[in-house]
């Protein structure tokens, strides 16, 4: 009976790895980067490559950022002093809320691929050290060359919508494509 008892074990667990193994999502190459200069410096990156996925990922922020109708909302999924007010205003007028950006993503060049999307990233006040995509997936807290998921390295979607507190991380579902 002990046998067949350490018998089950030993298949339970091995089948507990391989399910685990199995449900890992693929990564690719990217480049994560506080602010254009730390790319710049970095002796691996072409500055121009680098300039240019500031400029898309940048150009990209005030579209894709997660919005709030309060500073005060915002300021409590990114903590104080992280958030800005957007160029624009909701329908009724009112002021819109979004995190500032604090890094950006870039394809890695490597062998002439960039596969994964120019973004801005942000930071959660949850997690301040990890950078997290403007859809909230994280990406993790290294700079340079790296690996991310490849769900996180397609374009963020746009948000038109404004969120109450609790949003990003907790409800990103209800990100929405109604103006309000």
């Amino acid at each position: 009976m002990k046998r067949w008892k350490s018998i089950s074990i030993a298949l339970m667990a091995g089948a507990s790895v391989i399910a685990l193994t199995a449900c890992e999502e693929p990564t690719v190459d990217a480049a994560v980067f506080e602010n254009l200069q730390q790319c710049l410096n970095n002796p691996d990156m072409d500055p121009d490559q680098c300039r240019q996925s500031f400029a898309d990922a940048r150009s990209q922020h005030s579209a894709v950022a997660p919005k709030y109708s309060s500073a005060q909302d915002c300021q409590a999924d990114f903590g104080d002093g992280r958030c800005e007010e957007a160029p624009y205003r909701t329908s009724s007028g009112g002021s819109v809320f979004m995190p500032l950006m604090m890094g950006y993503m870039m394809g890695s060049m490597i062998g002439g691929r960039g596969s994964v999307a120019s973004q801005p990233l942000y930071r959660s006040a949850g997690d301040s050290k990890s950078f997290r995509t403007a859809d909230n997936r994280n990406i993790g807290s290294a700079t340079g060359r790296t690996r991310v998921a490849s769900s996180a390295a397609s374009r963020p979607s746009v948000k038109s919508s404004t969120l109450s507190r609790g949003g990003f991380g907790r409800s990103g579902g209800r990100f929405g494509s109604a103006a309000t």
